[in-house]
């Protein structure tokens, strides 16, 4: 094994568990993760996350642990745990606090380690709130131990741009440590390493790559509502739209998960902290989060102000994605219900004791029939292979089929129901 450091990953995530796996293959490699049962799973060969095989989790020289004192004494602690926002959404550190001081028990200072964070964080926590709860523990910066940041960039789902073959940035807080990161990181992706500026320089990169998405897919939205209103089909400007070489492919839709509906707001806290009113990135955020209720309100209007029985097709954040978490499906429900509607729902892919633990109800199986109202909300690979027959014996006589993402959007002369989109 080429590498002579003995590495921990903590948090086995989305994130933490590619990582961790792509490491096992060059360095001794531990990964812990506080659920016990997550730990369980994994070692016995299975990622309900969908985003690593079973073959080969199983095949891995990967330790799983879920006793932080196996990890003690290590020479490179990574820190991949969760940063989401609370409920006033301002940014909820305490995953990445409680990591920190998880890894300032496990320190041995003769080593002097190295403690990367690849969570997403705003300039500044790396070296001001997570070093200082490390000296708290009474450790010296760069005595006995150091700092760097590499931000994560896992797509979930994705599984062209995984991290053995994208571009790692990396920083520290010397050249020392850059120098050890490029060739940690380097020995794990055949993309390449880019060495940040700084620390605060990769957490900046980090917080704007998503948020730049947001805005985009915000500026999609604003353009979908205006569209409506004129009685042009949004996708129909887009198609046009795309036949110029430097025109942005992005698309309107709801925006949920742990990245793009979370970072703008670790964003906009730093800048309001820094006295600056961040105008765009919040005006983004509330068109992306009011989508949904628009969507809903626009369908109970062309139904005539009635309600009737609805199903809602994908629960999860993403297409081909088993998170429920953050999924801003779960507006149109609620818009649904509070109309009046009885809301039936439905994913291929989410848990089923996890769809009953959010939503109180299980999912319909289908073929299901007599639904006055249909939405198509993620694009799941096996709603986009439906046909015009299987969709219009979902819906009712007189109902609707509205298609969010725009899946059969080729069938729509073929359903012989009433079909809506952008």
């Amino acid at each position: 094994m080429p590498g002579r450091e003995r590495i921990a990953v903590i948090g086995l995530g989305y994130v933490g568990l590619p990582l961790a796996l792509a490491l096992a293959r060059q360095f001794e490699t531990i990964g812990l993760d506080i659920d016990s049962g997550r730990v369980r799973e994994l070692r016995g060969g299975h990622d309900r996350t969908g985003e690593i095989e079973d073959a080969k989790l199983s095949a891995s020289t990967l330790t799983l642990t879920d006793r932080p004192e196996d990890c003690a004494g290590y020479d490179v602690y990574i820190v991949t745990v969760p940063t989401p926002v609370d409920s006033a959404n301002q940014p909820d550190l305490r995953p990445v606090e409680s990591a920190t001081r998880t890894v300032a028990g496990l320190i041995d200072p003769a080593l002097r380690p190295t403690i990367v964070y690849e969570s997403t964080v705003y300039p500044g926590v790396t070296e001001e709130v997570c070093a200082a709860l490390l000296e708290e523990a009474g450790l010296v910066r760069g005595r006995d131990f150091r700092l760097g940041y590499s931000p994560e960039r896992i797509n979930p789902g994705d599984k062209v741009h995984t991290v053995d073959k994208i571009v790692k940035v990396i920083a520290g807080e010397d050249d020392e440590v850059c120098a050890q990161l490029e060739r940690i990181y380097g020995a794990v992706t055949e993309a390449g390493t880019f060495r940040a500026a700084s620390i605060r320089a990769a957490e900046g990169a980090k917080v704007i790559e998503n948020a730049q998405r947001d805005i985009n897919v915000a500026f999609m939205n604003e353009v979908a509502r205006i569209m409506a209103d004129a009685g042009v089909s949004a996708w129909d400007v887009l198609d046009a739209a795309r036949t110029k070489w430097n025109f942005l492919p992005f698309e309107p839709g709801l925006v949920g998960g742990h990245c793009i509906g979370v970072d703008p707001f670790y964003l906009a806290h730093l800048a309001e902290k820094l006295g600056h009113q961040p105008q765009v990135i919040l005006a983004g955020r509330d068109t992306n989060d009011t989508m949904g209720a628009w969507i809903i309100d626009r369908l109970h209007a062309r139904r005539g102000g009635k309600a009737g029985r609805a199903l809602v097709l994908g629960l999860t954040f993403k297409e081909n994605v088993p998170d429920l978490r953050n999924s801003r499906s779960a507006d149109l429900v609620e818009r649904l219900e509070y109309l009046g509607y009885d809301v039936a729902i439905a994913d291929p892919v989410a848990d089923a004791d996890e769809v009953r633990q959010t939503y109180g109800r299980a999912p319909v199986e289908l073929p299901a029939e007599g639904f006055d109202l249909v939405i198509g909300a993620v694009r799941h690979a096996p709603y986009q292979a439906m046909g015009a027959h299987e969709l219009a014996a979902m819906v009712a006589p007189g109902g609707t089929i509205a298609d969010i993402k725009a899946m059969w959007r080729d069938q729509r002369g073929e359903i012989g129901r009433d079909y809506w989109s952008f």
